[in-house]
């Protein structure tokens, strides 16, 4: 194998990225925005919990590395992921910093943020938690999802998607299913073009809710019959009873 000096490009792009998560800081704004929505910096500024000055400085330093774009307008500027792969880097690399579970929450808020996180939450454009994970297992369990040769809708996946009225766009270059760790539940849930098409149908049929202003999202009593009749989910085992 060839020597990697410390001047290998490679090495140091990625040893700045590493350098770009390693503050606290930075690496709440990125968990808060994997919801895939844009936020003005005061609002991350606040929920961060840091002066906005502070906030300005880091999310400059985030929108220099690639991470986050920034659109203006107005007096306001916005701030989001820079894309579907920034967004992928975020989620797997919390997966793996917390192999063995989330530490104890310090406080009622911060548990009840945390549980409503693990049974719901949108993975930048598909959803993720207990709600994406027991979906994922319900299509694979039906066959309309295979798992054995990496993520793939199968034929009856396929038809199932236009049964619900929901195109795919299999022209992409995006891939239609690809797995995606989920960071609490330690398996994999459904991403790629499908499981953004999903979560959307979702969202607009009001099979599920936003929880509050973060990224958290419930499926609601519609959704989850919808969910028993077409994938034969057990609403319980959503909430994790």
């Amino acid at each position: 194998m060839a020597r990697t000096t410390p001047s290998e490009p490679a090495a140091a792009r990625l040893a700045a990225l590493a350098a770009l998560l390693a503050d606290e800081t930075r690496a709440v704004f990125c968990l808060a925005l994997l919801d895939g929505r844009a936020w003005t910096a005061g609002e991350l500024a606040r929920g961060a919990g840091v002066a906005p000055s502070t906030a300005s400085e880091h999310l400059g330093k985030l929108v220099a590395g690639g991470l986050l774009a920034e659109e203006r307008q107005g007096r306001h500027r916005y701030l989001r992921l820079a894309g579907r792969q920034a967004a992928q880097v975020v989620e797997e690399l919390a997966a793996y910093a917390a192999p063995g579970g989330e530490p104890p929450a310090r406080s009622l808020r911060a548990a009840s943020t945390a549980h409503a996180l693990a049974r719901g939450r949108t993975c930048y454009d598909h959803l993720a938690g207990r709600l994406g994970i027991r979906i994922t297992e319900a299509m694979t369990t039906r066959g309309l999802l295979r798992q054995d040769t990496g993520f793939a809708l199968t034929e009856d996946g396929l038809a199932w998607f236009g049964a619900l009225g929901v195109p795919l766009d299999t022209a992409s270059r995006r891939p239609l299913a690809r797995g995606c760790l989920d960071w609490t539940e330690r398996r994999p849930h459904l991403a790629g073009a499908a499981g953004a098409a999903l979560c959307r149908h979702a969202m607009e049929a009001g099979w599920c809710e936003r929880v509050g202003t973060g990224r958290a999202v419930r499926a609601t009593p519609e959704g989850l019959r919808a969910l028993t009749a077409r994938l034969g989910i057990d609403p319980a085992s959503i909430d994790g009873r």
